[in-house]
This record gives C-alpha cells, structure tokens and sequence, in this order.
C-alpha cells in the first residue's frame, strides 16, 4: 500500500492547535452514566467521546456490553453535548448499526485485527463511508497483519483512516498490561507517515497511575493523538477498572503532557545533535563488531559440542549470564527489562549459530 495524503485529510482538516484526544469510559453502563461522562468533558480539549458498547471478553460471563442500546445513548451525547462520538465494531452488523446511528467515527479493536476473515467482513461493511475508521494492532505484535487490516479497509473505499497503537500481549512478565514493542510502532510511522497513528495508553498500561507517563512517550514520538479511557467512578466501572481515570485528572493529564518540537534550527543546538550522534555511529559500530566477534566464539563452542555430541542448551551457564548481566546492566542504568530483552535475543541468534554448526 503506497502512502495516501489523504488518510490524513480528516484530521487535518480538523485544524486542532493540540494533538487528537479520544476519551471516554472503557463501556458504556447506562445512559446516565454516559451522559454524566459526556457532560464533565464536553468543554475540555476532548475531540471524539467513546463508549464501548459491545465489549469482547475473554471469558463468557463477563460483561460483554449493552449492545445497540448504547447507540442511542451516544445519539443523545451528541445532541445535548455537541460532542463528535465514536465506538468499537466487531463485525458486520455492528457496523450497519453504528452507521445507522450516525455515529462519528468507528475502531476496529485488536482481537479482531488479528482475523483476515473478520477484517475483510467489517471493510465490506463499511465500503464508501467518509466516516473516519481506526484499526487497533493486534494482540500480537506483527506489523503485516496489522497493515494487512489497514489495507482491507482502504481497499473498501474508506479513506479516512487511522490506526491505534494499543500495544502487544507476552508471555514474559512486565510491569504494563500489553507492552508497547515501540519500535514496531516506529516501524509503522517509518513506512506509512501519512496514516494518523493514535496511542492507547490505557490498554498498554492497565494502571491509571500510569497513563501520563506513556501518553508523554507517545507525543515524545510524535504520534498524532491519544485514546484515554475516563471514568467519573473508575473504581466501580463495569470493565477495565484499574486503567481509567477521571476526568478531572484526564483534563490535569492533558494539561501537563508537553507537546514537543520535531526540530530546532539553532546552529548550536544542531551542532550539538551532530556530535552526540556521530558518537553513537561510532558506538553502534563497535557492538555491531563485538557481537560478530561473540557469535566466531559461539561458532568455536558448537564446533566442541558436536565433536563431543555435547547438547546446545545449557539452561545452567544461561541463566548464570542473564543473572550476571541483569546486575551489570543495574550498574549502567540500563532497565532489567531491555537487559532481558537483549540478551535473550543474542542468546536466540548464538543457538542458531551452534545449531547450524552442530547440524550441518
């Protein structure tokens, strides 16, 4: 899919002096609740007011939404508040629904970006609305199958599109719900600058406390605007309660979030820059080097296993080196988190290297 300037139109055309904010509770409840929501952030910098009214849930059981009901209390949002609104589709029929409704923008959330069938049913649903859609990644971080969703729905005739980088599930432990991986987002904003990308604090974090410290990274990285789940009771929401804020805290969030320059044209900042950069050229050439030299080490050591039929893993001498580098990397200021993720792919690429040695 070639850049398209015009995914961008629809939000350009908004001329907003601030990036795009979407907030709103994570589900729609009752109509009171929704209203109440609305009303408290009605005249904040909130651009789009969301509600979740068909919820996917892991486990049946679970609340799973008040279904097109909710539609009808999003119309009312609009009339009272002046509000743009938006909501998740999940399918065709959601779609027919929520467009029926007049509903101001749609997202197509991440457990339904994984599926190509699902994708292509929602795309057809949606041929030829000028309605803006955003498609969240999905639950794994691949970045094809992701612009593989974008793509079905560019090819509908939708185009007013976004995405929404809501971050990536693991099996390895972290302190976030879903963990950003941002530089599969940066990836994304490299090949297609043109596609309004819009960060999900809430979902990566799952924390409340957390949210301003993300969105700050978001904006840092030049995305385009933010989805923030708000609650006026978050504590007592149906769905995703530890991760939705208030929104009186959402209006101190956003009045604290530093909208940085992409640039400064002071020659001596730009000197500066220049300096510290070509440093890391230069550092970056030398672990290049030094990890050429660890994998001729690692080549050495599969040529002794295999003459001695001796297996490649070696659980006890791993976990001796990721305990030994964790401390190390503590020592440097560098996060257990990147040390773990490091090493572990270092480890991965010396493996293939004794297996190809061992086998061949």
């Amino acid at each position: 899919m070639e850049n398209k300037k015009e995914m961008r139109a629809w939000l350009d055309d908004m001329n907003l002096d601030h990036p795009l904010v979407v907030a709103g509770p994570c589900s729609a409840e009752t109509e009171e609740q929704v209203l109440k929501i609305a009303h408290e952030l009605k005249d904040t910098d909130v651009n789009y007011f969301r509600a979740g009214i068909w919820k996917p849930r892991t486990r049946p059981g679970m609340f799973e939404g008040v279904g097109a009901l909710g539609l009808k209390w999003l119309q009312k949002v609009k009339k009272e508040t002046g509000m743009k609104v938006c909501t998740e589709v999940a399918n065709a029929t959601h779609v027919k629904l929520a467009l029926e409704h007049d509903i101001d923008m749609l997202w197509v959330g991440a457990r339904s970006t994984v599926s190509p069938f699902i994708m292509q049913e929602i795309a057809d649903a949606l041929q030829g609305t000028d309605k803006p859609v955003l498609i969240k990644n999905p639950v794994n971080p691949d970045l094809a199958l992701w612009l593989g969703g974008i793509e079905r729905i560019y090819s509908s005739g939708v185009k007013n599109i976004g995405a929404i980088h809501r971050g990536f599930s693991t099996y390895e432990k972290s302190k976030y719900r879903n963990n950003p991986e941002w530089q599969l987002a940066i990836e994304f904003q490299n090949k297609f600058p043109d596609i309004p990308l819009i960060n999900d604090p809430s979902h990566i974090t799952g924390k409340r406390d957390m949210v301003f410290d993300i969105s700050q990274a978001a904006l840092d990285l030049n995305f385009d605007g933010l989805m923030i789940e708000t609650h006026y009771d978050p504590d007592n929401a149906w769905s995703d309660a530890a991760q939705q804020v208030t929104p009186s805290s959402l209006v101190q969030i956003m009045r604290d979030l530093k909208i940085r320059k992409e640039t400064d044209a002071e020659v001596e900042y730009q000197n500066a820059l220049n300096n510290l950069r070509a440093k890391i050229d230069v550092i970056d050439n030398q672990i290049i080097g030094l990890l050429g030299n660890r994998m001729v080490a690692s080549d050495g050591i599969g040529a002794l296993k295999k003459k001695k039929n001796v297996a490649v893993l070696q659980s006890k001498r791993w976990n001796e080196i990721l305990g030994k580098m964790v401390l190390e990397g503590q020592d440097h200021g560098l996060s257990e988190e990147f040390i773990l993720k490091m090493f572990k792919a270092i480890h991965q690429e010396s493996i293939n290297h004794q297996e190809k040695i061992i086998n061949g």
